[in-house]
Parts: structure tokens; C-alpha cells; sequence
């Protein structure tokens, strides 16, 4: 893992919506001042326990939010993909992480100071309003991880874990089958069997390491039928 100085920041800034109503200065400010986590497939980006010390998003690669019980087992809760942000929650909260996160494959985080975080929350409209919509669709999908978790069919399970890649444009979604099932709560030979079925009709195609979705729409009808439902209701 290698902590160094901003590099491909600007890049990734200028996409964030906010980011262009700061002034010229606090834009500078900002970019000087953004640093890259970089850690290989399997490796740690940061640790459970370690001090909050910004806010990070993924500028390249795939990282899981994962936890530990006492006795050795993996729970791991969200994937991240390249150019999304995560953990505001615990950044607002500040303290220490309560979770690891780990490279999927070769990953570089980008991360912004606590200062500047601390400091575009408080005086920044368009930035607060991003975070306050950021953590609405966590929240969403924190909310429908409990009801899969005890309501859903491994098919749906698997449908709904997808479809959280959906909403940042991802169709070819680089991830191992073992960790599919971290994410979805299930065993590698479920996820398997689901899979193939999904293959079968049509619905993605599988690679060594990778699923390309091929039918968005039929996934995310089984992922969510009941606003699907209301959708469709609503449009009559």
C-alpha cells in the first residue's frame, strides 16, 4: 500500500457535481491537497480501528466494506466501484473505522482530508446536498440488505447485489463468485447455480473473474418487483 500525493485528482473532482460552484481558490486548495491509497488485489486500504482521516472514494479498481466476528468469519457489506465515494457516515461520525476495506483487485483510493471535508460540510450547499443524497441511496440499500437477508430468494439476493452496480453505469462488474457471496450472504456454490441461471436466460454473461450484464431490466425487475409494480401504476 502507498500514500502519496494527489495525481489523476483533478480529473476525478471535476466530475463531482459540487464541485464546480467552489471558487477558483478553494478548487487549489482541494486538489494540493487530495491524496491515493494504492494496494493490491486482497491487500487492505484501510483497517478496522485505524483513525478516520478523510473521506475516500474509488478512483480506479473495486474495494469491499467488510467486517470480522470473533471467531474468524468474513462479512463483507458493500463493493465499491471505481469512481464512487463511501464511509461519509463514519466520516461525520468521525472516530475510528469500524470496518476493513480491501482491494478486489489492484485499487487506488482517492481521499480527501478531514479538514476539507469538515469545511466544504459546513459551508458548502451543493456539497451537503450530494452527501445528503449519498447517504439516502445507502440508506436504500442498507434497507433492502436486511429485507433480502430474511425475506428474498438467493435469486433475488444476487439480483439486488448487481443492481447496487447499476446506478454508476457498471455493466461489466469485475468480481470473484466468492466474493458475490460475502456481499449477498451466500455460499460460492450458490451464487454459481444462480449465475449459470441467469446466464441460461439471457441476463448476463460470465467470464473467469467477471459478470457482464446483458438485461438490466429483467434483473432489476427481480430485484425489486414491488417498485417495478408502483412504476408501472403510476405511469398508467
Amino acid at each position: 500500500m502507498l500514500l502519496e500525493p494527489r495525481s489523476p485528482a483533478s480529473v476525478f473532482l471535476h466530475a463531482q457535481p459540487w464541485f464546480a460552484t467552489l471558487s477558483a481558490q478553494e478548487k487549489n486548495e482541494l486538489l494540493d491537497a487530495m491524496v491515493l491509497r494504492k494496494a493490491a488485489k486482497g491487500e487492505v486500504l484501510l483497517a478496522e480501528g485505524d483513525p478516520i482521516d478523510g473521506w475516500y472514494g474509488v478512483l480506479s479498481g473495486m474495494a469491499k466494506l467488510q467486517t470480522k466476528s470473533s471467531d474468524g468469519r468474513l462479512s463483507a457489506f458493500l463493493g465499491v466501484p471505481a469512481g464512487e465515494w463511501f464511509g461519509e457516515g463514519s466520516v461525520l461520525k468521525g472516530g475510528f473505522w469500524r470496518y476493513d476495506v480491501i482491494a478486489l483487485r489492484d485499487t487506488t483510493l482517492i481521499g480527501m482530508p478531514l479538514a476539507h471535508f469538515q469545511h466544504l460540510y459546513r459551508h458548502s450547499l451543493p456539497f451537503a446536498h450530494f452527501l445528503i443524497e449519498h447517504l439516502n441511496m445507502r440508506l436504500g440499500q442498507a434497507m433492502s440488505a436486511i429485507e433480502s437477508g430474511r425475506l428474498r430468494s438467493p435469486d433475488e439476493r444476487v439480483a439486488q447485489y448487481l443492481s447496487h452496480f447499476f446506478w454508476s453505469g457498471l455493466r461489466k462488474i469485475t468480481l470473484s463468485q466468492e466474493d458475490l457471496g460475502h456481499l449477498a450472504g451466500l455460499s460460492r456454490q450458490t451464487i454459481n447455480r444462480v449465475l449459470k441461471q441467469f446466464e441460461a436466460q439471457g441476463w448476463v454473461s460470465l467470464e473467469f473473474g467477471r459478470v457482464d450484464i446483458l438485461n438490466q431490466a429483467a434483473l432489476e425487475q427481480l430485484a425489486n418487483p414491488a417498485r417495478i409494480k408502483a412504476s408501472s401504476a403510476d405511469a398508467q
